[in-house]
């Protein structure tokens, strides 16, 4: 018996977010010098900002990486101008990341890229459609966020 993994969700949905990561970490490397690690700290730094900083083990947490992978990162996007450590008052072992304006243009650009290439995944699916999938999608990850707290 052969199995039809492409008729599973689970596989689809994994497999077309691996797809996806993959092309834009290739086009971002290629037109920003940015890997997908990169954008998506980037992202999630802009998506708090405002509210207080985010430490380096918050930072992990979210982006589903490890402390020391999230260091990494930092040390080369603080070398390249994009973002801070400062240390928290309350904790010197704390560091809490800040972008710096240089990080909110390379945003705009890998948003601009995500857009293109949200665009290009979705050919061949009408505006209805296409926004029929987002409703979708938005169910299914509420849905399975709310596993992950039980």
């Amino acid at each position: 018996m052969k199995l039809k993994l492409t008729e599973r969700f689970g596989f689809l949905v994994s497999d077309a977010g691996r797809l996806y990561g993959r092309v834009f970490d290739q086009r971002a490397r290629q037109q920003l010098g940015l890997s997908l690690a990169q954008c998506r700290l980037l992202g999630a730094l802009a998506a708090h900002d405002g509210d207080s900083s985010l430490s380096q083990v918050e930072l992990a947490d979210r982006l589903d990486l490890t402390p020391m992978g999230v260091a990494t990162l930092c040390d080369r996007m603080q070398a390249a101008g994009w973002l801070r450590r400062v240390a928290c008052p309350n904790d010197r072992r704390v560091n809490k990341i800040e972008l710096l304006p240089p990080a909110y243009d390379a945003l705009k650009s890998a948003m601009a890229l995500g857009d293109e290439l949200q665009r290009q995944a979705q050919q061949g699916l009408d505006d209805a459609e296409a926004e029929q999938l987002q409703v979708l999608l938005r169910k299914v990850h509420a849905n399975l966020g709310g596993l992950l707290s039980k």
